[in-house]
């Protein structure tokens, strides 16, 4: 019998798409009503830290270096009180084939792919994850499908998204360009049932076990040279992967270092809006991903997604577009490294964060990426005005998303803003008893969303 294609026929068939595409069961994990054991998917479904760099290595993926950025601290201290003002170090992870920090989760994906005899991959992404995939496939040998959210309704695209579609042709892929809303995930169900391709998720355990490397790195190479952790590692945050990986690596070196989340203001766009789709300057790393995807996970492309950053994060802090552009520039100016915008949020937030630190303390931002034609604050800045967004100087504070960006009249004005961990704790506990419908979760319920919150059983018992 012939399978329809209509949206709604497909959507019915997702758990089945999915399971022949990842050859993940998931629910052998699942107890309870809304639990599952998250140490044991990562554990019997991916692969040893020693495995990942083995394989990593094997495609010139990981061993980055770790620089000094000495100018920008010289700023960052002639803002900060006498004898405040950590050192700010960041790990280069652009030195990886594709760019980013992401050719750690590609090359794990595809090489399971391969070793599970898949002819092809496919991914779902308007970032640099697309690049890593298309480049860890073309050594791997297997054909590659990218799947953009790039346009809205009148075929206006975002220069960065076009930027990375270049990028991802360029390393051999199939690059398919979509509108923002649902069409996206059809589309993407629809190619892993007709090609019969590996979805290669950034959610899956592999994608997530590839970035332990990053964090183990930190801690071994900083050990190496300086003699201890970084007091903090600050980690731009979107969908959670980024965070959670390099945590769980920074845990199983036994580092001590604090866990910063760090994602751009864009409070009150809606990243699903076809009319607020353009009224963004950054297609990652912002609210509009960081905010759902830490207040529950299970949003993403897979049943259960292995980015679970809430469970590791230390703190959450806000930082606008105007900062972070101007931080890029600074990079550029005063070190000479011109770097995407994806690792200058957490840069942004670093400058701010290192002034509340003594001067022999250590601060790393964990990741730098590519930068290109339209990943450039210029075009990014241009993008904006044609969209009848203000782009002037003065105080970040008064930034509007999607009415204007404000870049710091000086230094000393790029501030972060605290976000309320406990608030963020409370909506995952109440979205994930609304989304299964449960009245009264069973023990281990409560058990899960305890490590999901990283609080207690009496913390989640009085919230319910």
């Amino acid at each position: 019998m012939e399978k329809l294609n209509d949206y709604t026929s497909v959507m019915s068939r997702k758990a089945e798409i999915m399971l022949k595409s990842v050859g993940i069961d998931y629910s052998k994990f699942e107890s309870g009503n809304i639990a599952f054991d998250y140490e044991r998917m990562m554990r019997e479904t991916g692969y040893t830290l020693e495995e990942m760099q083995s394989i990593q290595y094997d495609v010139n993926v990981g061993k980055t270096p770790i620089l000094e950025l000495k100018n920008l601290t010289a700023l960052s201290r002639s803002c900060a009180k006498k004898g405040k003002g950590a050192r700010i170090f960041i790990k280069d992870e652009e030195a990886n084939p594709s760019g980013s920090f992401k050719a750690r989760r590609a090359a794990n994906a595809v090489y399971h792919a391969k070793r599970l005899g898949y002819k092809g991959v496919i991914a779902a992404t308007s970032g640099n994850y697309g690049a890593a995939v298309a480049a860890m496939a073309a050594i791997a040998g297997l054909k590659c499908i990218i799947l953009q959210e790039c346009y809205d309704s009148r075929g206006k695209g975002q220069p960065e998204i076009i930027e990375k579609a270049r990028k991802c042709e360029a390393l051999g892929a199939e690059v398919i360009q979509l509108s923002v809303g649902p069409e996206l995930f059809y589309k993407f169900l629809l190619l892993l049932e007709e090609t019969g391709f590996f979805n290669a998720s950034l959610y899956t355990p592999f994608g997530i076990a590839g970035v332990e490397t990053l964090g183990y790195e930190i801690a071994e190479q900083f050990r190496e040279k300086y003699g201890t952790d970084p007091d903090a590692v600050i980690c731009t945050n979107a969908g959670g992967g980024n965070l959670t990986g390099t945590a769980r690596g920074l845990k199983k070196a036994g580092a001590s270092s604090a866990v910063i989340a760090a994602s751009v203001d864009l409070s009150g766009l809606h990243m699903a809006s076809d009319t607020d789709f353009n009224l963004k300057s950054f297609t990652t790393g912002h609210t509009g991903f960081g905010i759902p995807f830490s207040s529950w996970p299970d949003r993403s492309d897979v049943p259960r997604s292995a980015a679970r950053p809430l469970r590791y994060m230390d703190r959450y802090v806000t930082i606008t577009q105007g900062e972070v552009f101007y931080i890029t520039e600074c990079l550029a100016t005063l070190e000479g490294l011109e770097k995407g915008p994806a690792g200058n949020t957490s840069l942004a937030a670093a400058f701010a964060i290192a002034q509340e630190y003594d001067e022999d303390k250590m601060i790393l931002v964990q990741e730098t990426e590519y930068t290109g034609a339209g990943k450039h604050l210029q075009p990014q800045l241009s993008f904006a005005k044609e969209n009848n967004i203000e782009v002037k100087f003065g105080n970040p504070e008064d930034q509007i998303a999607g009415e204007n960006i404000i870049l710091p009249s000086h230094p000393s004005m790029i501030k972060v803003t605290d976000l309320d961990l406990n608030r963020i704790r409370k909506t995952l506990i109440k979205t994930a008893l609304s989304n299964y419908n449960i009245q009264n979760p069973v023990d281990e319920d409560i058990a899960f969303l305890a490590e999901e919150t990283r609080t207690n059983l009496e913390y989640v018992k009085s919230e319910i």
